[in-house]
């Protein structure tokens, strides 16, 4: 009896000590990590496609003649790529750029001709820095931004020129992540491309041109 009542007691106790160690041995809980805790995460590169409408101002200058306005106001269609990081305190910063073609060609009726122009295309690079409201990003920008120009002029003068503005560009705008890859995006900014002077075979005309623009987007975050 005494010789059963022992291995019956080393049972228990080796069966207790087995269980114990099954016990240390469950894998702890996952933690959250902080993308979980803060939520939707806008810290990465994207692409994408972007379309709007503009509206392009140009002041021509010739000499001895009366100064020229006109508007050469159009669609655009192109894409953008950027890259950006967001901080622990939802700030966002990053960089983009953008090229897009133009459909804005306009004739001018002048003294020495008809002037037909047309900015083809334009592109631009910017810093951006917004806040992240977790699915919407609230930003603003600026950069440089450049415009192809081409230009004709009919009349007393035939001739074509065509030129490349600089200038800057600012604006602001808001991103929202319809999923967690699929973004749209709707932008507006203002673009002061700069003076060129059109050579037209010797008849030097003096221009300058600005934008006000409006764009919408549909982004894929990487």
């Amino acid at each position: 009896m005494k010789n059963l009542l022992a291995t019956t007691a080393l049972f228990l106790l080796a069966t207790a000590a087995s269980a114990a160690d099954a016990v240390s041995s469950v894998p702890d809980a996952p933690v959250a990590t902080d993308i979980e805790n803060r939520g939707f995460e806008w810290t990465g590169g994207y692409a994408g496609l972007q379309g709007g409408h503009g509206w392009l101002d140009g002041h021509f200058e010739t000499a001895g003649l009366t100064p020229l306005d006109g508007s050469f106001d159009g669609g655009s269609l192109g894409a953008f790529a950027g890259f950006n990081k967001q901080f622990a305190n939802n700030v966002v910063i990053g960089l983009e750029g953008d090229l897009e073609h133009n459909w804005n060609e306009q004739d001018l009726a002048t003294l020495i001709g008809t002037f037909t122009g047309k900015a083809d295309w334009q592109g631009s690079i910017r810093g951006r820095l917004g806040y992240s409201f977790g699915r919407a990003l609230v930003y603003a920008s600026a950069g440089w931004a450049a415009a192809h120009v081409d230009a004709d002029l009919v009349g007393l003068v035939n001739a074509s020129t065509s030129e490349v503005y600089h200038g800057y560009t600012v604006g602001a705008g808001v991103d929202y992540a319809v999923t967690d890859r699929i973004f749209g995006r709707l932008d507006y900014r203002y673009s002061d491309f700069g003076s060129k002077d059109l050579n037209f075979g010797g008849t030097v005309v003096e221009s300058d041109l600005s934008q006000h623009s409006v764009r919408l987007g549909l982004g894929v975050k990487f």
